[in-house]
């Protein structure tokens, strides 16, 4: 089966397109763009492999479903379009790393920056009905990205993972924890950023990470 997907991405994953779990989840999201307003667009589906090769991958950073907001998702979990009004989450997001890293929160949502600089914004659904969160939910959308953090943890070493909430630490425990980093903390939702979210100084405990073997930092 042809999925438009990075070409270095495709090498690791093309298991994946040929089981039956991901012929069923390709005609499930194809009748739902038809009858449905979907996000996020078509052609973004895959933009988190799109801006993040698989061979740069230094940091991986799992969310639950897109935005589900007119304009908001951009395939990148956390993330939002330029011009677009940053979420409750991802301005907690920014709030932590000005406390842990003295940054300034940045005008824009749109956290591409990050991802061409090797990390990951994977959620572990694709994507997402108009104004219903989680409706594309057990669909078949994560067993796809549980693949995808399975052969992150096999076939890279060193990698930074961030696991922010029950639901995402869940997902995580196919990660080989002796070979990679993994930082746990509530998620930063205002439900939660106060129960841990707060203070977890991840993103200064990553890059002294990435530092100690001897890769770049990334500029959060």
């Amino acid at each position: 089966m042809y999925v438009k997907i990075a070409p270095c991405w495709k090498d690791y994953l093309e298991e994946e397109f040929g089981k039956p779990y991901f012929s069923d989840l390709v005609k499930f999201v194809k009748e739902e763009y038809r009858q449905y307003t979907i996000y996020p667009p078509g052609p973004e589906i895959f933009s988190a492999f799109d801006h993040c090769n698989f061979e740069d991958v230094k940091v991986v950073i799992i969310g639950q479903d897109p935005y589900h907001g007119p304009g908001q998702a951009n395939g990148l979990c956390f993330s939002v379009r330029d011009g677009v009004r940053k979420p409750p989450s991802l301005l907690n997001i920014f709030k932590e790393i000005k406390n842990d890293l003295g940054k300034e929160i940045p005008e824009s949502g749109n956290l591409e920056r990050w991802a061409a600089q090797g990390v990951l914004l994977l959620n572990a659904t694709l994507t997402v009905r108009a104004n219903t969160a989680g409706s594309h939910q057990n669909k078949g959308w994560e067993g796809f990205t549980d693949a995808v953090i399975k052969k992150v943890s096999e076939e890279r070493e060193g990698v930074v993972f961030l696991l922010w909430g029950a639901y995402a630490q869940k997902k995580g425990a196919v990660i080989d924890r002796n070979k990679h980093l993994v930082l746990q903390s509530a998620h930063p939702s205002p439900f939660a950023a106060d129960r841990g979210f707060f203070g977890c100084k991840h993103f200064s405990k990553t890059n002294e990470y990435l530092r100690k073997l001897g890769k770049k930092e990334i500029d959060w």
